[in-house]
């Protein structure tokens, strides 16, 4: 199967449709093979637009047009530190780690991604290694809702949470640097808002709205 013909195509798809619009999140789209963060079994969907189950964990792995526009709204750069809260397969933290330290490039961003489910947690990470990210990505396990290190404070300028949350966990406000965003889905099972966070100064935020999105609970101690 030709998947880097698939690739592109899906690429030109997402771009007619002006969801995949900066040549940043493109390039990192055309770079990083889906096909290596699919669950065995699934990989001539790879390029499907759909979401897809990550075996019998319960969790999936987002459509790709739910990920582009994701990373579009979080407005990456190159040396950018991100936090991740839900690393599934892998995939969207090695999109981020493609856009903050580009093998290509000198400036080397950071990537730190939680996941709570130690099967993901070592799937993610074998897949991360084998697309040639482990130097920019790190893969933990724990509870993403009380951020990495939990007790730590300023130590990202972006965070962004990959399942639907109840709220914005009060950790991961703190562990925001000013002039960060978060993004997260906010609402119940079945529905939710994506709110980008942006932190304004240690105790003030702007809070926008960017539309309806549906993903699996975020479970922890300050989620579900």
């Amino acid at each position: 199967m030709d998947f880097e013909r698939q690739r592109k195509a899906l690429a030109r798809s997402l771009e007619a449709q002006g969801l995949l619009r900066s040549e940043s999140v493109k390039r990192a789209f055309l770079r990083v093979p889906r096909e290596l963060f699919v669950w065995p079994g699934t990989e001539d969907d790879a390029y499907a637009d759909i979401p897809l189950p990550l075996g019998d964990t319960g969790q999936t792995i987002s459509a790709p047009h739910m990920v582009v526009i994701m990373l579009e709204e979080m407005r990456l750069s190159l040396g950018d530190t991100v936090l991740e809260v839900g690393a599934g397969s892998g995939y969207n933290a090695a999109l981020m780690a493609e856009i903050v330290a580009g093998k290509d490039s000198q400036k080397r961003g950071r990537v730190v991604t939680v996941e709570r489910l130690p099967e993901l947690a070592a799937f993610a990470r074998g897949n991360i290694a084998r697309a040639g990210y482990s130097d920019v990505v790190e893969v933990v396990l724990g509870d993403g809702t009380l951020g990495y290190p939990p007790n730590a404070e300023d130590n990202y300028d972006h965070i962004m949470v990959t399942a639907a949350a109840p709220h914005i966990p009060v950790a991961l406000k703190r562990q925001l640097r000013v002039g960060g965003t978060l993004l997260i889905p906010l609402g119940p099972p079945g529905y939710q808002d994506l709110i980008r966070l942006t932190k304004l100064s240690p105790q003030d935020y702007r809070e926008e709205n960017l539309g309806g999105c549906v993903f699996v609970p975020l479970v922890g101690e300050d989620g579900y």
